[in-house]
């Protein structure tokens, strides 16, 4: 496995190293957790949760909603989300119990889909308490794929459209202040390396692989979640956090080294369940501890984001993660890509409107 275009031998290693380590004792760390996690009531908290008709996503959705929360499913087919609102309801009903949930049509392969979703959901004039980024994709060992919009595909549904999404939903998350922007990201993140001048990674220096485009993408998604985080006034009480939920049980292995992929097939022990995998996310949503720890990290020179493990306890994100220059250049480009200028986020701030003028690109790939 080749190292990474950018990264040192000596950090590529290490990172390897936390990704075997997670496998192999994720279990073990978070045994002290509660499956499923306890959650204080969540009355009158409106949130929205992205992806939320399969694994963690519906794990999240449906606790959340149990727990009393208003839960907005942004999804790209709203008929399932409706079936399983139905199926959740019918189970629920014999107890007496109301699930407050409603669904949204999102596809984050579509730019135009989040603006449009946000400008529907902002129109409402409604508070926004949480906004949970957790859908994603790792089409892992499939050749490299663009979007309509011209962005390699793993870029732009785990870290482009989402933070689009974040960035144009700061009127609602204002509103319902104090409040959370909480990112699904990944231990992957530990051997990504994002070069901003070739996010597509389609300029030839660096060999397209599926794992890579995943692992560069969850490091950019931390590095834009750090300077939000950084840049956002204290007086707005927006907390920034990213979670990792473990390894879980998907069928993305087929590209992960030999070793993980013989135990992630023959020992489901090591591997979480969807429900288990929720856990973080939930955590970063829920408990009040956490919007304290963000504006401690505020204070710092300079830290990344809150960065909540998969035992819900914080942890520290990769070496990269905390480059301050790679991270200024991944915010400024992540902002040209998504259309947004450099001071979108204190005109957000300030009540002013902001005009999202992304151009889709023009870029080709050789399958």
């Amino acid at each position: 496995m080749a190292k990474k275009e950018g990264l040192g031998w000596i950090e590529w290693a290490r990172g390897w190293g936390s990704i075997v380590g997670e496998f192999l004792f994720q279990r073990i760390v978070a045994s002290h957790v509660d499956n499923p996690l306890p959650i204080p009531p969540m009355d009158g908290a409106t949130c929205i949760v992205t992806g939320a008709t399969s694994g963690i996503g519906l794990e999240i959705a449906r606790q959340l909603a149990e727990s009393g929360a208003h839960v907005v499913m942004a999804v790209r087919r709203p008929k399932s989300a409706h079936d399983l609102i139905q199926k959740w309801q019918s189970e629920k009903g014999d107890m007496g119990i109301l699930l407050n949930i409603e669904v949204m049509e999102l596809d984050l392969l579509s730019l135009e889909s989040v603006v449009k979703f946000a400008e529907a959901f902002n129109a409402l004039q409604a508070p926004l308490h949480a906004l949970i980024n957790n859908a994603g994709i790792f089409s892992i060992g499939e050749p490299q794929r663009i979007s309509k919009d011209g962005y390699e595909e793993h870029m732009q549904v785990n870290h482009l459209a989402p933070t689009l999404l974040s960035m144009l939903l700061i009127p609602s998350l204002l509103r319902g202040s104090p409040s959370r922007i909480i990112n699904v990201s990944s231990v992957m993140h530990f051997v990504g390396f994002v070069d901003s001048e070739d996010m597509n990674m389609t300029s030839g220096k660096t060999k397209y692989s599926s794992m890579l485009a995943y692992s560069n993408s969850k490091l950019a998604q931390i590095k834009f979640s750090s300077m939000l985080h950084k840049r956002i006034p204290p007086e707005a009480n927006i907390s920034v956090v990213c979670v990792n939920p473990g390894i879980v049980h998907t069928n993305v292995a087929r590209d992960l080294p030999k070793v993980i992929v013989a135990g992630y097939h023959l020992i489901p022990y090591f591997i979480f369940s969807a429900q288990e995998g929720s856990r973080s996310s939930l955590f970063a949503a829920s408990d009040p501890q956490v919007p304290e720890y963000c504006q401690v990290l505020k204070g710092d020179e300079w830290p990344t984001c809150a960065l909540i493990n998969y035992d819900c306890r914080p942890t520290n994100a990769s070496e990269e993660a905390h480059n301050l220059e790679t991270t200024r250049q991944v915010w400024d480009k992540t902002l040209e890509l998504i259309g947004l200028p450099g001071d979108a986020l204190e005109k957000l701030i300030s009540g002013e409107e902001v005009a999202c003028q992304y151009q889709t690109q023009n870029a080709s790939v050789d399958n």
